[in-house]
């Protein structure tokens, strides 16, 4: 008999399990909801924090190659999630299709690292909201000779590469990132109607936002700034392309949202590949005119869209942009939080987390313990650490999960033929097998410290899957409906 490790959940049960009162949520996302959700979490990181920190440190203004490579990569895995988004519009993105696809211990390693991969973008995010946040006070402040405390604005630790230890930086705490993380998970609980057409609202004013930047600074660009154009090698262009993929990370959020959708079956992939498509230009186009302002060595900070132009003198236009800036990371942050709470859902309904984490709201039908439960860990988080060291964290996830996926399709596809497909990849099977080798390529390209702190986190999560989540999943039990499993 085949181990229970592997043993895969029926496609009808999953099915099944979303329309079980208890544990049902609310279908009331259409098609632009989920295109907005979409872009609403790919574009704001990824253009407003990303570019200048990894020009800075690993790729120059060869960034402009990074975010192709991984848009590229993120192509494919696009392509596959909403294969299986269509398919399977269940709650609970790569862990689900991992559960349907490869069994019980694959996709318990899964939602494992996608809690990671979640939780540490969203604390990413919430720090450079905060960056964002103080340079526009700042700058109302600044003609009264008044200013925000940094010891409130900023992380107390960092990271030293020499000592290889967090060191104390003499800040308090990230007041600004706790704030906004509370803020939003306030707003989470009160239902995802509500929560989407905010996030609407954010998504057309960052985007007008970044449209004014492109127009102002686009005249300023110095060729001879892109001179050298890879100064740390192609090496240093394959490491960004594998730090900024996370930028790309909004795709994933739309699927975690198949249980919300009205149409999942049709909506799916346009949600995912719409939004896909509209991030990869801008980022490239911003990180370009960025690269091209101002010289890559100065770019290394949290706030770079801002630096340049208060570099071209222009602080009114700085505040304007800082306002887009805050409000396109908001929208990021809310997306992110969002699809956490529905990853550790899906999670404890299949018995692998605690009964009390798969609970729904009676009135929003939210489910609002895992939403509480995220809202807390990102806050603290995002008030003690430093982004650098949340950027490295956070990709590893992303690109493991996203293997995980394109390795999925692979094996339904020949596994499972009899089922209805509304959406396939095209160039079967090259394309989900491109996408799994360059994630792969993209991971081994991360820094080494990335890999220990990764490898830690999983080692965690098979000791909790060993002594709670192998002996309370559901999966060991058969309905009593249902005629057993003929033994293969």
């Amino acid at each position: 008999m085949a181990s229970p490790l592997f043993r895969t959940k029926p496609l009808a049960r999953l099915l099944a399990d979303t329309e079980t009162e208890a544990h049902k949520l609310r279908r009331s996302l259409g098609v632009w909801d989920l295109v907005a959700l979409g872009i609403g979490c790919i574009i704001g990181v990824g253009i407003f924090v990303l570019p200048g920190v990894e020009a800075a440190k690993h790729a120059g203004p060869g960034i402009i190659l990074s975010f192709a490579i991984a848009g590229v990569a993120c192509a494919c895995s696009a392509l596959c999630y909403a294969e299986l988004a269509a398919m399977i519009p269940v709650a609970g993105s790569a862990y689900t299709y991992g559960y349907a696809t490869l069994g019980e211990l694959p996709a318990w390693i899964i939602g494992w690292d996608l809690i990671l991969e979640y939780m540490v973008a969203a604390c990413l995010v919430s720090i450079g909201w905060s960056a964002y946040f103080s340079n526009l006070l700042n700058n109302i402040l600044r003609p009264w000779g008044a200013a925000l405390p940094p010891a409130l604005t900023n992380s107390p630790l960092d990271w030293s590469d020499t000592a290889h230890k967090f060191v104390a930086t003499g800040a308090v705490i990230n007041l600004p990132a706790i704030f906004i993380v509370a803020l939003l998970t306030f707003l989470l609980l009160r239902g995802i109607k509500e929560s989407s057409r905010i996030n609407l609202i954010i998504v057309i004013v960052k985007s007008a936002v970044i449209l004014f930047f492109i127009a102002l600074a686009a005249w300023h660009v110095n060729p001879s700034n892109w001179q050298p154009f890879m100064p740390f090698g192609f090496g240093g262009v394959m490491t960004a392309a594998a730090i900024v993929f996370l930028a790309f990370v909004g795709f994933d959020a739309v699927s975690t949202a198949a249980e919300e959708a009205k149409n999942p079956q049709r909506d799916m992939p346009w949600g995912i590949m719409g939004s896909l498509a509209v991030a990869t230009i801008l980022y490239m186009a911003v990180s370009a005119i960025m690269t091209g302002v101002v010289p890559y060595e100065k770019l290394g900070v949290a706030d770079p869209v801002a630096l340049v132009l208060n570099e071209l003198r222009m602080p009114w236009a700085s505040a304007i942009v800082s306002v887009g800036a805050i409000a396109g990371i908001t929208s990021v942050l809310l997306v992110l939080i969002l699809a956490q709470p529905r990853i550790l859902f899906v999670m404890s309904r299949d018995g692998l987390l605690p009964p009390a984490m798969s609970r729904v709201h009676k009135r929003f039908r939210t489910p609002h313990v895992t939403t509480i439960v995220t809202g807390f860990i990102v806050a603290v988080a995002s008030g003690l650490l430093p982004i650098r060291v949340v950027a490295e964290l956070c990709s590893i996830g992303t690109l493991f999960a996203f293997i995980i996926v394109c390795a999925g399709v692979v094996v339904l596809r020949y596994a499972r033929k009899d089922l209805y497909r509304p959406f396939k990849v095209p160039l079967f099977p090259f394309l989900p097998i491109l996408g799994a080798l360059l994630c792969a390529y993209l991971m081994v390209n991360l820094p080494i410290t990335a890999w220990e702190r990764f490898l830690i986190w999983l080692a965690l999560g098979l000791a909790i899957y060993a002594f709670y989540g192998r002996r309370k999943s559901r999966l060991r039990e058969v309905p009593p409906s249902s005629p057993s499993p003929p033994a293969p």
